[in-house]
């Protein structure tokens, strides 16, 4: 009598983390962690430009809701995707620093219309070049990516400084490096000592308890959450039309060209650090994202957008691989741009108290970069002087911000910025050493 054998349905393949949308009661504060941690950034080039220019208060205020809009509509695309569009990787998007001198050095000759008109043309061209980028990553091993990411972290280090230090009582004597540090001593306690499960929520713990501990101190200051308004809607026509300036699109587009760079290496250190995406396909979608998302903005009155590296250091410390939860904070973005209380009240945690948190974001993201540098060969002396100089030149806007002043104001644009100077200096010389001319002994070793 024959037997009959049934085959048996291979079991269903359990899906990506990155694919894994967690339970409301974990979704929603892992993706507040991401909007505290992302909103000062987003508030804050608005705020520079519109200060330098001379704004209104109420301008400025419509400049940061136009930003916060445009900036959650980019992270939910990032996160989320299309066909065309979007990393889906958990990525966050905001306004881009690299922008701030240029649209200054614009919005006073030209007007901010010129700025706004200089962006959407940079996000047209970001769409079209997106797919030789793609085909070009081949130009972007770990030398030239691990170098930028470590340079864009360490370089930020000054900025969450400033945040402790700040103005006003905010960050006023030791009560608020006392503050900064407690902070930071939570965040590293609660991932030493917490379960996993609690562990995720190390950087939120640490602020809700920094903020509490802000209250006794006096460096607390809600005020602004009782001037600011119910609701409001982001209002570009108040600028007027984009208009369209060569000058001012020749400026833009260098700092589009940066942050295309900047996109790459964020991308692929997120694609590495949730084990899917570093590849050409996913780039390519990244940057068309960029692209779209920066239509949006010239278009509704806000800056070019780029991928936020804060959202590398998050995702690297909490270990929470989800799209969706970044996903969240993008929507959440969306509310902040029309209910100004609300962001009022994320704006009221204290300098000292997110100023310690960006440290050890910043600082991750540093590592992250130092640790897919380790993957190029740093005994061969062409990679190490790469290095060297990329970080060298890199850092000088950092340590001495007013060191290429005397050069004209088309050269600063670029070199004010150390990413900038980072990304084009290891660029360079990997494709002058690995893809130039007769290739020397593959390795020598330092004598």
């Amino acid at each position: 009598m024959a037997v009959v054998e049934h085959a048996v349905a291979p079991a269903p393949r359990a899906p990506h983390p990155v694919d894994v949308r967690p339970p409301w009661r974990r979704l929603v504060p892992l993706s507040l962690q991401h909007l505290l941690v992302a909103y000062a950034g987003m508030a804050t080039m608005p705020l520079l430009v519109g200060t330098a220019l001379h704004l209104p208060e109420d301008r400025i205020r419509l400049l940061i809701s136009a930003n916060l809009l445009v900036s959650g509509v980019a992270t939910v695309l990032q996160s989320l995707g299309l066909k065309w569009f979007g990393a889906r990787l958990p990525i966050v998007m905001g306004s881009t620093f690299t922008a701030i001198t240029p649209a200054i050095l614009i919005g006073g000759q030209h007007g901010l219309a010129a700025v706004f008109g200089a962006t959407v043309v940079s996000g047209l061209v970001t769409l079209a070049v997106a797919p030789w980028f793609g085909r070009c990553l081949h130009l972007f091993p770990p030398l030239v990516t691990g170098t930028v990411i470590a340079v864009i972290g360490f370089s930020l280090v000054p900025s969450a400084a400033g945040l402790v230090v700040g103005h006003g009582p905010a960050g006023s004597g030791g009560r608020g490096l006392a503050l900064a540090a407690g902070t930071v001593l939570l965040a590293v306690l609660v991932e030493r000592l917490a379960p996993p499960a609690l562990a995720r929520f190390s950087v939120l713990l640490a602020m809700a308890a920094g903020t509490a501990a802000a209250l006794p101190l006096g460096l607390f200051d809600g005020s602004g959450v009782a001037d600011a308004r119910l609701l409001t809607a982001p209002d570009p026509t108040v600028f007027g039309a984009p208009t369209f300036v060569v000058p001012a699109i020749a400026a833009m587009l260098v700092v589009q060209l940066v942050n295309m760079v900047e996109s790459v290496g964020d991308t692929l250190a997120v694609g590495q650090i949730v084990g899917r995406g570093d590849d050409a396909p996913t780039v390519v979608r990244a940057l068309r994202a960029d692209g779209a998302a920066t239509v949006l903005s010239g278009a509704l009155a806000s800056f070019p957008i780029v991928t936020f590296g804060q959202s590398v250091g998050l995702v690297s410390v909490t270990r929470v691989k989800s799209r969706h939860v970044v996903a969240l904070s993008g929507a959440s973005m969306v509310v902040l741009a029309f209910v100004p209380v609300l962001g009022a009240a994320v704006a009221a945690v204290p300098g000292p108290v997110l100023g310690g948190v960006s440290l050890v974001m910043f600082g991750t993201v540093g590592a992250v970069g130092l640790r897919i540098l380790a993957r190029a060969d740093l005994t061969e002396p062409r990679n190490l002087l790469t290095v060297a100089l990329a970080f060298a030149l890199g850092m000088i806007p950092v340590g001495a911000p007013d060191f290429y002043a005397p050069l004209p104001s088309h050269l600063r644009t670029v070199l004010d910025s150390g990413i900038a100077v980072t990304g084009i200096v290891a660029f360079l010389l990997n494709l002058l050493f690995h893809h130039t001319g007769a290739a020397r002994h593959p390795k020598e070793t330092a004598r």
